[in-house]
C-alpha cells in the first residue's frame, strides 16, 4: 500500500475534499448537528473505482477544513448503501434517541445484491446514530419504503411544518422515469405517498439525487419560493453530468414549477440552455444541500467529476473530489426569481494578497502577470469593461516553458510561451462566457474530457466581475456574483501557474484585479 506522502500527487487539492485513499462520488447526508458539519458520501473503501458503496463520512467545523473519519455505513453482502441525506431527529419522533439526545437519523438507498430476497430492488433505509455521527446502526425494520423498483432512490428528507400539517417530507426519484416522488411520515418509519413530480425540462439522462427546499427572495422572509434540484446523468448542459433546477411553490404536499419550459421526455432537445442549472461545466455534479444549517442558510456542495471520464482521471491511489461549499440564495432579476451561489470562501480567513492591480486598460493579447502572482492555489477577482475589444479574460494555469513571448502576446516575459493554459473568456459579441480547457494540460486520458463550456452572461452597467478559485486541479467560476457558474477539472504540469489577462482588440478596460493565495 502506497504511503501518504506517495499519495498526495500534484493534483491533490487543498480547499477541495477528497478521501485520503481510494473511491468518492456523491455527497450524502449532509447536516449540522451540535457545532459540526457532517458530509457523508459515496465511497469505496477497497478501490479506486466505483464499487462496494458505502457511506464515506468527513466533518468540518468551518466548511473549510475536513477531517476523514472511519467509513460510516458499510456495504454488506446484502446490500450497496446508495446515496441518501440525514436530519437530526428533534423530537425523537422515530424513537431512536437515548436519555433524552436526539439521534442522527441517516435515510439511505439500499442497493439489493443478488444475495438478498429482495435482489435488484432499490428501496430506502434508515441507520442512526447516537454519538454524534461516531458510529452508526441500521435499523433493523429496513427497508421502510419499497416501491418493488430497479431504480427508486437518493431520498432527500426534511420536516416540514405548514398548512398541510407537520412531518417529515421525502422526496425522491423513479430515476429512469425522470420523475421526483413525494412521500410523507410522522416517524421516519411508516411513508405515505404524496405526489409526483416529472418529467420536466432536461430528461437525457436518468433523473438522480433530488432536493427542496424554501428560500426568501432578496431576503425577504413574506416572499418565498422553493426550490426544486434535479441532477441527471448524462443530459447536462455541459455533456454528461449535470444539475438543474426548478423554482415554484410546495403546498406541503404537491410541488409546482414555475419555471418549467418544457413538459414530458424530451429528444433532440432545443431548449437546454433555457433550463435552470446550477451549474454550466462539467464538473458539479449531485449537488445537494446540508440538513439544519444555523440562521437558516442554504449551504450546497457537489461532486466535482463527471461520469464520462470519472474512473479514468489522472489522479494516483485516490480518486475524486467535492466542490466548495457554496450558499446559495434567491434574488429577483428581469422580474423573476433566479439562484445565486456564493462560495464558502476559504482565501477570506486563510489568503494572502499576493498582487493587485488598479484601472487600467488591456493591451492586445495577453500580458502575463509578475511571477508572484502565478500559483496553483490561488482565489483570483477581476472586473472588466469589455468596451470595443472583442475578447476580455484570464488565461489561468498556463505553463509548460518559459521565455520571451512572441505572436501577439505581450507584458511581462516570464510567461510560459506556448505552454498549456486553460482560457476563461468573455466574447462581446456572443454575450458569452467561456472556459476552455482543451489545451489544459493532461487532456488525453479521455476523449470526451477536452471541452468548452459556455454560459450567457449580460453585463451589468457594461462591467464583468469574475471571481475564480483555482486549485490544484480544479477551476471554479463565479460570475456577476454567482448569477453563473462554471466548475471544471483541468490537470496541468506542476509547472502550469502563470496567470494573464486577455484582450482581443483595443478598446477594453481592466476596471481592478487582485490575487490571493
Amino acid at each position: 500500500m502506497k504511503t501518504l506522502t506517495e499519495l498526495d500527487c500534484q493534483y491533490r487539492p487543498k480547499w477541495h475534499y477528497s478521501a485520503e485513499r481510494n473511491w468518492l462520488n456523491d455527497p450524502n447526508g449532509l447536516v449540522y448537528a451540535n457545532g459540526t458539519y457532517h458530509l457523508f458520501y459515496q465511497h469505496n473503501p477497497h478501490g479506486e473505482e466505483w464499487g462496494n458503496m458505502s457511506w464515506g463520512h468527513a466533518t468540518s467545523t468551518d466548511l473549510q477544513h475536513w477531517d476523514e473519519q472511519p467509513v460510516a455505513i458499510a456495504c454488506d453482502e446484502q446490500e450497496a448503501i446508495f446515496s441518501g441525506s440525514a436530519v437530526v431527529d428533534v423530537h425523537n419522533t422515530s424513537g431512536f434517541g437515548v436519555g433524552g439526545v436526539p439521534p442522527l437519523v441517516a435515510i439511505y438507498t439500499s442497493a439489493y445484491s443478488p444475495a438478498s430476497p429482495l435482489a435488484g430492488r432499490q428501496a430506502q433505509s434508515l441507520a442512526y446514530s447516537t454519538d454524534d455521527g461516531a458510529t452508526w446502526t441500521k435499523y433493523a425494520g429496513n427497508p421502510v419504503l419499497d416501491r418493488a423498483s430497479a431504480d427508486f432512490r437518493d431520498p432527500k428528507v426534511f420536516w416540514h411544518a405548514g398548512a398541510a400539517g407537520s412531518y417529515w417530507v421525502m422526496v425522491a426519484v423513479e430515476a429512469v422515469h425522470h420523475e421526483v416522488v413525494l412521500y410523507k411520515s410522522a416517524d421516519l418509519l411508516t411513508w405515505e405517498y404524496l405526489s409526483t413530480f416529472g418529467p420536466a425540462n432536461a430528461t437525457e439522462g436518468v433523473w438522480e439525487c433530488p432536493d427542496l427546499f424554501e428560500l426568501p427572495v432578496d431576503g425577504d422572509a413574506s416572499n418565498t419560493r422553493w426550490v426544486l434540484v434535479v441532477n441527471l446523468s448524462p443530459g447536462g448542459i455541459a455533456g454528461g453530468s449535470g444539475g438543474q433546477y426548478f423554482i415554484g411553490t410546495f403546498d406541503g404536499v404537491t410541488f409546482r414549477s414555475e419555471t418549467t419550459v418544457t413538459d414530458g421526455v424530451q429528444t433532440g432537445d432545443s431548449r437546454m440552455a433555457d433550463y435552470g442549472w446550477l451549474d454550466w461545466g462539467r464538473d458539479y455534479y449531485a449537488a445537494v444541500s446540508f440538513s439544519n444549517v444555523p440562521d437558516g442558510r442554504r449551504l450546497m456542495i457537489g461532486w466535482m467529476n463527471n461520469w464520462q471520464y470519472a474512473a479514468s482521471t489522472p489522479s494516483d491511489g485516490w480518486r475524486s473530489a467535492m466542490s466548495l461549499v457554496r450558499e446559495v440564495r434567491l434574488v429577483c432579476r428581469g422580474g423573476r426569481p433566479v439562484l445565486v451561489q456564493e462560495a464558502v470562501d476559504p482565501f477570506h480567513s486563510h489568503g494572502t494578497e499576493l498582487f493587485a492591480l488598479d484601472r487600467q486598460p488591456l493591451a492586445d493579447g495577453v500580458t502575463w502577470l509578475p511571477a508572484e502572482a502565478f500559483g496553483d492555489v490561488l482565489r483570483i477577482d477581476a472586473d472588466f469593461e469589455p468596451g470595443a475589444a472583442g475578447r476580455v479574460g484570464l488565461v489561468l494555469r498556463a505553463g509548460g516553458d518559459t521565455g520571451s513571448e512572441t505572436g501577439g502576446e505581450s507584458g511581462s516575459t516570464s510567461g510560459p510561451g506556448a505552454g498549456a493554459r486553460t482560457v476563461l473568456a468573455y466574447d462581446c459579441r456572443t454575450a458569452e462566457l467561456s472556459l476552455d480547457r482543451t489545451e489544459s494540460g493532461n487532456v488525453g486520458f479521455h476523449e470526451s474530457f477536452p471541452s468548452v463550456e459556455r454560459v450567457a452572461v449580460s453585463l451589468e452597467d457594461g462591467r464583468l466581475r469574475l471571481r475564480v478559485f483555482l486549485d490544484r486541479c480544479s477551476v471554479e467560476v463565479f460570475a456577476q456574483d454567482g448569477l453563473a457558474t462554471i466548475t471544471d477539472l483541468v490537470f496541468p504540469a506542476n509547472t502550469g501557474t502563470a496567470v494573464g489577462l486577455l484582450a482581443e482588440g483595443e478598446g477594453g478596460t481592466l476596471a481592478g484585479l487582485a490575487v490571493r493565495a
